[in-house]
């Protein structure tokens, strides 16, 4: 192929949102292309082959490929997803424990039992936005487990969820959702930087075996105990992502409201409830895209890289790839019923190896908690008001417009009976 395009498309990026790295594809054949990014020469791939060849820490590294944006708004600096090689598996340790089906059981029965006291609320309230409420729930439910110290009857709650939400919101756009990002990473990081201070100083203390423990007391690859403002910053990854599953709680009861049959297969067991989770992180927009820089020069399908430039794998694309699903643009959970999930087939949240790799350590909590909230929302009965709930797939990340309003909420077991 020809040396690599002189238009840069970053630009693009940012204007088409979701659909930018799809169009690039549709330029190349078999699933690569080439292209501009940032000023780099990037391939473009796509496919299960192409997730195993992305995280060959012999062809790609994750440290410097993050820009600055994202770094100071969705995971901040000197963060995990930044490190490579001995020092990424050193500072993985500290989050590998919470894979562990008990450690995740556990989360899953604090938002639970936050989720089903919250619910008695929005019975009496005029209206509950959905994916509001369930960032609060959210919340207070991974402060419980994680060990950090929350003011329950204050507006501390939202306040954290609110920041929580704003990194996340903004680390793909400029403009103020970008900069709200960035005073909410501020504020959030400074607050917990002094925790951790002061815990190291005997000034508080975190529960024995709790996240905030470990997270203070983990050892990088030279011994040294994490930098306070790093562990800040770590304890951060496990809460942001934590209340980011408001988006799949949105994206759930749009999928229930479109195809209101489904609460009947969803109350009908677990097997159904992991494919409804699998299936709303497949269908549902969320991560567009990843990319890392070339370790040396590279090819992949006869389509040269040199070494510095980008490597980009279509999240989006692949999770709506034709050949890989058949149907990609239907909700269809039961598509999780009869073929098993392939690692590296199904990518929202990444792919590679979820122990020693940079596939995200949070995605079993992702679908252990998107299982149990999804059969809560399908146990409740509400009405939805005339609202907004289009998805526009320019913005990143994508959500329900309206943030899915519902009234008159009420449990399956408070329903009044029908007259006989």
């Amino acid at each position: 192929m020809p040396t690599a395009p002189l238009i840069d498309r970053s630009l693009p990026a940012l204007v088409q949102g979701y659909s930018w790295l799809p169009s690039v594809l549709r330029e190349g054949p078999d699933g690569v292309a080439r292209t501009r990014v940032l000023g780099k020469p990037a391939l473009v791939v796509r496919g299960p082959e192409a997730v195993r060849f992305f995280y060959d820490e012999g062809n790609v590294r994750r440290g410097g490929a993050l820009p600055g944006p994202v770094l100071s708004t969705l995971f901040g600096h000197d963060a995990v997803h930044t490190l490579d090689g001995d020092a990424h598996r050193a500072r993985k340790e500290f989050f590998l424990p919470l894979l562990r089906p008990d450690r995740i059981a556990g989360l899953v029965e604090h938002v639970t039992a936050v989720w089903d006291d919250a619910v008695r609320q929005w019975g009496e309230a005029e209206q509950t936005v959905l994916f509001d409420a369930a960032s609060v729930v959210l919340t207070r439910g991974v402060c419980r487990w994680a060990g950090v110290p929350l003011g329950e009857d204050t507006e501390e709650p939202k306040d954290l969820a609110r920041d929580l939400v704003a990194m996340v919101d903004g680390f793909a756009t400029a403009g103020p959702r970008q900069w709200r990002a960035r005073r909410a990473r501020s504020r959030q990081e400074h607050r917990f930087t002094q925790l951790i201070e002061d815990m190291r100083a005997g000034e508080a203390a975190a529960p024995d075996g709790s996240v905030l423990a470990a997270v203070c007391e983990h050892r990088e690859a030279d011994g040294e105990l994490l930098h306070p403002h790093t562990a800040a910053v770590e304890l951060l990854n496990v809460l942001r992502p934590t209340v980011a599953v408001c988006w799949f709680v949105a994206y759930t009861a749009h999928a229930l409201h479109l195809q209101p049959g489904l609460r009947e297969r969803l109350r009908g067991g677990p097997a159904y409830a992991t494919a409804f989770a699998h299936e709303v992180r497949r269908f549902y927009p969320f991560a567009p895209f990843l990319g890392g820089l070339a370790i040396r020069d590279l090819a992949w399908r006869g389509v040269s890289l040199p070494a510095g430039g980008m490597v980009l794998l279509d999240v989006f694309g692949q999770n709506h790839d034709e050949e890989l699903w058949g149907d990609p643009f239907v909700f269809r959970p039961e598509r999780f019923l009869e073929h098993a999930v392939e690692r590296d087939e199904l990518v929202p949240q990444g792919g590679g190896e979820p122990r020693t790799g940079h596939r995200c350590p949070g995605e079993g909590l992702t679908i252990g908690l998107l299982e149990a909230l999804a059969l809560r929302l399908a146990d409740l009965d509400y009405a939805v008001p005339d609202q907004d709930l289009r998805i526009s797939l320019r913005r990143i990340p994508a959500r329900v417009r309206s943030g899915f309003a519902v009234q008159d909420v009420r449990t399956t077991s408070e329903r009044t009976p029908t007259p006989v």
